[in-house]
């Protein structure tokens, strides 16, 4: 087949703008053939080389002593004790998921599965943060229906636990979906696998699913705006299978217990291309290919095709000569594709090679650790103005407002679509707060949470950057967890636009304070941006995925009141409205700024609550929706009422940071406040679980009828 000539209308497709093919031209000191041209494409686009936000991630903090591995490799390791070591990621499908709703969200599942077995890890959980446009709008329950479904067909066939998320909705995703896929894997601290390829002349592996069409170009249209064509983009989304997934998972474990495998690297974005590159940049390394070996499910496949293409449930190996035959063993008794396409070679280049010919010969490092990066003009996202007075409200007809609200409602009709239970060892499932797993065949316990809230950051980036790494830390403390790491998942609109720049350069800026304020280290993560369709971005919105530890199980602080405990507030309340889930529900207002964040009372009141656990009957932090959501919440989980002693609006909807709700009895609540003066930790009863009512000042309704709004409010308005 002839390749085309390459023009400037095709460059443009491409991606690549005129300063980068030159470039190109630079480097090559040629034109490119139409199949390098789709290797550049893939490798210096935005969503693959993270030329927009490298000068700003090499700003977060990412070691420490429990850091094993940090950024850099398929998913960050952290040190658990015992010899174990828990290995996570959080990564976008959010363009392929708008497009095409049910394959681009299970093939998010698939791949960030992949990045978590390929470090030598079992997957054990699974969390999921959703973003949608408001409930009105005509696609809505569409991407709902497609992307939830999507989400539990591909986890639930597969077989590990959906544990966590959130989801959300708000108008400025209306054209631009998100979709971010959280996994967590338990591996052997000495025995994790890493991708830098080693040695010359070793035989390059290619391993699991055939290779077709579906997601060819899909790494470079991640990273573009949307617009009128968007139907046009949709032979880009890939396609999922999850029981070949989970075989390639048994055979890839069994396959590492060999002593086959020098390295490996998952096929996600840019597919082939991407592997083989990374894995020979990381090793100092050139790769030469083979495309005739390369085994296809499609009958005619270009160069172009076969390097660009995205199917799923691949891998890339350097593998041990020595152990070929044990190695394609391995893959045959799994009945998926073991086939050698190509090896590693000592100069700094990327053959490939197709039909006799050679259709790439490029300088390797040139592709990955030498590709462009941009130091974009940015501006700070102005100050905002100071928020207008807030009518005070009755605070059982402001708390229905938020129960009846898709934003604030149960979750209930989205996590009961995923199974949760899978695998036997969850101890906390979805809809209470952090999710929590057994570590198998210990005593120890691993607790998860994902958490932003884009209106803090669109107002404030900075303190919102930090208030998303603030509640992750508190809902691993609610828990009686210890915080131990964390992974982001940088969603934001146009880079080249200096106040969206500007967005993400003080959303990292109050991620790296948080982060080492509470020692929760960055080991991992992806950055998706060009979210905006037709020039309208969406909310800033820097998920903050984190993994906390317990050492015993049987800690975990509970999430259910009993009757007669009391409500115990930790923490100082201001009464800040700005920004608040109030604001925006009952008064259809976003104004006001993020409210400001302490790192220090963060740190003391988590520890605290932390330290104190054997008294507390259960417990919740305060985010949005304040003292009155949290303290129904409480109820609700309880089955129990209960009364909060001041009504006022900003008392009672305020959304403070560094702040818990405890429940605990008379005996118990007395020695913490004793514990808490000793702590220098602010602490009050506020009032009082009990009766089938809940009480908030003089205003009063029946528990049932509250759940019952809060419970079926999603159905009523997705199902």
């Amino acid at each position: 087949m002839q390749e085309p000539d390459i023009t400037q209308d095709l460059i443009a497709a491409h991606g690549l703008n005129t300063e980068e093919y030159q470039r190109i031209l630079d480097l090559i000191g040629r034109t490119p053939s139409f199949t390098e041209l789709g290797i550049f494409s893939a490798m210096w686009n935005e969503h693959c080389s993270y030329k927009s936000s490298k000068k700003w991630l090499r700003t977060l903090p990412t070691e420490g002593p429990q850091v094993i591995c940090g950024p850099g490799e398929n998913a960050g390791v952290v040190d658990i004790g015992d010899g174990q070591a828990v290995v996570f990621k959080m990564e976008s499908h959010n363009h392929p998921s708008y497009i095409e709703p049910y394959q681009g969200a299970a093939t998010g599942v698939g791949g960030i599965l992949r990045d978590v077995f390929t470090m030598g890890a079992r997957p054990i959980a699974a969390m999921n943060a959703l973003s949608f446009g408001e409930q009105s709008h005509p696609r809505t329950k569409q991407l709902v229906h497609g992307v939830v479904e999507g989400v539990g067909g591909y986890g639930n066939c597969f077989g590990v636990p959906t544990i966590g998320g959130e989801v959300r909705f708000h108008a400025a995703y209306n054209g631009n979906c998100l979709v971010n896929a959280f996994a967590a894997g338990l591996a052997d601290a000495d025995k994790i696998f890493y991708s830098a390829a080693s040695g010359v002349g070793r035989p390059v592996v290619y391993l699991g699913a055939k290779t077709g069409r579906d997601g060819v170009g899909g790494a470079t249209m991640a990273s573009a705006e949307f617009d009128d064509t968007i139907e046009e983009k949709r032979p880009t989304v890939q396609v999922g299978d999850p029981f070949t997934e989970k075989r390639l998972m048994e055979a890839t474990l069994e396959l590492m217990q060999t002593g086959a495998v020098v390295s490996i690297q998952d096929m996600g974005a840019a597919g082939l291309t991407c592997s083989a590159v990374e894995m020979g940049d990381k090793g100092d390394l050139g790769i030469r290919l083979r495309l005739d070996d390369v085994p296809v499910r499609e009958t005619a496949m270009t160069a172009y095709e076969m390097m660009l293409s995205e199917s799923q449930e691949r891998m890339l190996m350097v593998l041990d000569p020595a152990k070929e035959a044990e190695a394609k063993a391995v893959f045959d008794k799994w009945d998926l594709d073991f086939a050698i396409v190509g090896e590693t070679i000592a100069e700094d280049r990327f053959v490939v090679e197709h039909q006799g010919k050679i259709m790439a010969d490029l300088p390797l490092k040139a592709l990955s650790g030498t590709a462009p990066e941009y130091d974009r003009p940015w501006v700070p996202t102005p100050a905002a103005a100071p928020l207008d007075p807030v009518p005070d409200v009755d605070a059982i007809d402001a708390l229905k407002a938020l129960l009846s609200s898709p934003n604030y409602c149960s979750r209930q009709w989205v996590w009961e679509q995923y199974d949760n239970m899978v695998m036997g060892d969850t101890v906390r499932v979805p809809g209470l707060g952090a999710g929590a797993v057994r570590v198998h065949g210990t005593k120890k316990a691993l607790v998860f949470t994902c958490d932003v809230t884009p209106r803090y950051v669109r107002a404030n980036p900075v303190e919102g950057g930090k208030q998303a790494v603030a509640e992750a830390y508190r809902n691993l403390c609610a828990a009686g967890a210890k915080p131990l790491a964390t992974t982001d998942n940088l969603n934001f609109g146009n880079p080249e636009k200096p106040e969206i720049m500007g967005q993400l350069v003080g959303a990292i800026q109050g991620i790296g304070e948080a982060c080492s304020a509470l020692d929760m280290p960055i080991v991992s993560g992806n950055v998706s941006l060009y979210n905006e369709t037709d020039g309208a971005p969406i909310l800033p919105t820097p998920t903050i995925g984190a993994v906390g530890l317990l050492k015993f199980a049987k800690n975990l602080i509970g999430n259910a009141p009993n009757a007669g405990d009391f409500a115990v507030l930790v923490g100082d309340t201001h009464g800040h409205l700005g920004q608040s889930a109030l604001l925006a529900e009952v008064f259809n207002r976003e104004d006001g700024d993020a409210p400001s964040v302490d790192l220090a009372a963060e740190r003391r009141n988590g520890i605290f609550v932390r330290n104190n656990r054997k008294m507390i009957t259960a417990a919740t932090d305060l985010s949005d929706g304040g003292l009155a959501l949290a303290a129904f919440e409480m109820a609700a989980a309880g089955n129990v009422g209960v009364t909060i002693d001041d009504g006022g609006t900003a008392q009672a909807f305020g959304e403070d940071q560094a702040r818990y709700l405890l429940a605990c009895s008379y005996d118990c609540a007395e020695t913490l406040m004793i514990a808490a003066s000793k702590a220098e930790v602010t602490i009050k009863i506020v009032g009082r679980f009990g009766g089938d009512t809940v009480k908030i000042g003089t205003s009063e309704a029946p528990l049932t009828d509250l759940c019952d709004l809060w419970r079926g409010t999603f159905a009523a308005t997705f199902a």
